[in-house]
């Protein structure tokens, strides 16, 4: 059986969006250059999500790896698509991706602007939206017993 894409889709990752993030098939779609992107974000794919961008964004990839490797990627979830189709030469996408990261439960949401150059649709820009952060885990109180294991209050021992 194969995994399934990342992104969400319900298909199978090597027939969604792996031949577009390997370079092998062009997204069709602004919304599916999208999902290629989450794809390749959940999957450290950089190359892809850097070549997938206007060439004259400053996009800091150290920054970007760093995100994409320190995440666990959880779900995409489109909002809406507004034109991107394939007869269009723009864009925009508004999603929401969640991810775990040092313990928060955290969702990105943005609007997402793409342009169709030299019939490749590349990302160009992005309003991001205020997300609410949650704890992945409890949160362990002064006089719980910590989880160590140590048997001692969590104040007594690793909460010093």
């Amino acid at each position: 059986m194969s995994e399934h894409c990342p992104c969400g889709s319900g298909r199978a990752y090597n027939d969604c969006c792996k031949p577009i993030i390997k370079g092998k098939a062009k997204a069709k779609t602004a919304e599916e250059l999208m999902r290629s992107r989450y794809s390749a974000y959940a999957k450290h794919e950089i190359a892809h999500v850097m070549a997938s961008c206007v060439k004259d964004e400053n996009i800091d990839e150290d920054a970007t790896r760093n995100w994409s490797e320190g995440a666990e990627w959880k779900s995409l979830k489109i909002i809406s698509s507004e034109k991107g189709g394939a007869a269009d030469a723009e864009g925009s996408v508004e999603f929401i991706a969640s991810y775990v990261m040092n313990d928060l439960n955290e969702e990105h949401h943005e609007v997402a602007r793409f342009v169709k150059q030299d019939g490749a649709w590349l990302y160009e820009s992005g309003e991001v939206k205020t997300a609410t952060v949650t704890r992945a885990a409890p949160k362990v109180g002064r006089n719980d017993p910590c989880p160590c294991g140590s048997g001692k209050k969590y104040k007594q021992c690793c909460g010093r």
